[in-house]
């Protein structure tokens, strides 16, 4: 049976985002892609220059996927434990529903691409985050700290909770399951942690 233009295109990147997950940038060609697609070597070349215009393009598609689910509801202007729980609920959201994009941007961000790729993602988000921080501050509600330290107390706890239970085990290879619960508490000492006074 013979796949419908986008279907085409669709499988393709698909796979090479397994493939780039599975096998890391360096194990990455496109004649391996054509393979695993099961597609002539010259189709992927039909939508893309080559492998850098590929992977950057994959890149912008899901960056910008991401960003509006990240974002999706969330107001700049909302009080600082307010606007940081829809943050915690979109991002945890957005990595259990495509727990392979985010290992995939993970492989970006640990190669020549990621410079190029946070510039575009990076963008929008550096907007509204930032003027969410900012007003937190202005507010009383935050002390005034490098952004880079809010964001990795902010941000992190959550990062290392969804890594756990996308790979079903924590530290020491025990069986990890996420739950609200532990979600939420967790939320609760970031919070504590965060806020003034």
């Amino acid at each position: 049976m013979r796949l419908k233009e986008g279907d085409k295109k669709e499988l393709i990147k698909t796979e090479a985002i397994k493939m780039i997950i599975k096998d890391g940038l360096e194990g990455f060609s496109m004649n391996k892609l054509a393979k695993a697609c099961k597609i002539s070597v010259a189709t992927p070349y039909l939508y893309y220059k080559d492998r850098d215009d590929l992977i950057l393009t994959i890149a912008r598609e899901e960056g910008q996927r991401m960003s509006d689910n990240i974002l999706k509801d969330f107001d700049p202007e909302a009080g600082f434990e307010e606007g940081l729980r829809v943050q915690w609920k979109n991002r945890y959201g957005y990595m259990t529903t495509y727990p392979d994009r985010h290992f995939f941007f993970e492989q970006l961000r640990n190669s020549s691409y990621q410079e190029e790729f946070l510039h575009i993602f990076l963008q929008r988000f550096k907007e509204v985050l930032g003027k969410f921080w900012d007003n937190a501050v202005k507010r009383g509600e935050l002390d005034h700290m490098p952004f880079e330290v809010y964001w990795s107390v902010a941000f992190s706890p959550m990062y290392a909770l969804a890594r756990f239970h996308n790979e079903g085990k924590s530290l020491g290879g025990k069986a990890f399951k996420m739950t609200d619960e532990i979600l939420w508490k967790t939320f609760d000492l970031v919070v504590k942690a965060l806020k003034k006074g």
